[in-house]
């Protein structure tokens, strides 16, 4: 079981990788051609009037998916240590004290993934909008209430890891 718990923690894990690498490309692109166009229009004292709309809120949603997705991709290296307290105790004390701390985290993504998904169930059926770009807003909580069940899938499991079977935050796969 604990092997079991440990591969699918990896999974996941590479899986928020992959979700955080790709906000934050993208993030760094609108960025990039927003201050680059700017820039532009600056240089050529407005007739090159170019310009990225909705770029603040472009910024805003891939901010959050990539905060998100890196939450959950390394929430078992997250461990607040405070050694006045845990100087004394043994390795696999400190870990099942990292257990209990990362419940908290469990709790934290489960529920902002159940207010996420009633937003997102709220906004499909009113067919909120972005305030720029006009974009349905269901689609951006839903896919933010994933990332924060996964945050609570992944706290759960090194919770568990942690608190149950005595073993160090961060799980080592060959990488």
């Amino acid at each position: 079981m604990q092997s079991t718990l440990e591969r699918a923690s990896h999974w996941l894990a590479l899986l928020c990788k992959l979700v955080a690498g790709i906000a934050l490309l993208g993030l760094l692109g609108v960025t990039i051609v927003d201050v680059t166009t700017r820039y532009l229009a600056r240089l050529t004292d407005g007739s090159v009037a170019l310009s990225v709309t909705g770029s603040v809120e472009l910024v805003s949603y891939l901010m959050l998916f990539s905060l998100l997705a890196a939450m959950a991709a390394n929430v078992e290296k997250s461990q607040v240590v405070v050694e006045a307290f845990s100087h004394g105790l043994s390795p696999t004390i400190k870990n099942r004290l990292h257990g209990v701390y990362l419940l908290g985290f469990t709790a934290l993504g489960l529920v902002l993934f159940y207010g996420l998904l009633e937003s997102g169930s709220s906004a499909a059926r009113y067919g909120e909008v972005t305030q720029d770009l006009r974009i349905p807003m269901g689609p951006i909580y839903y896919a933010a209430a994933v990332l924060s069940l996964m945050l609570g899938l992944r706290s759960l499991v090194h919770a568990l890891l942690s608190a149950i079977f005595g073993v160090e935050g961060e799980v080592s796969h060959g990488e």
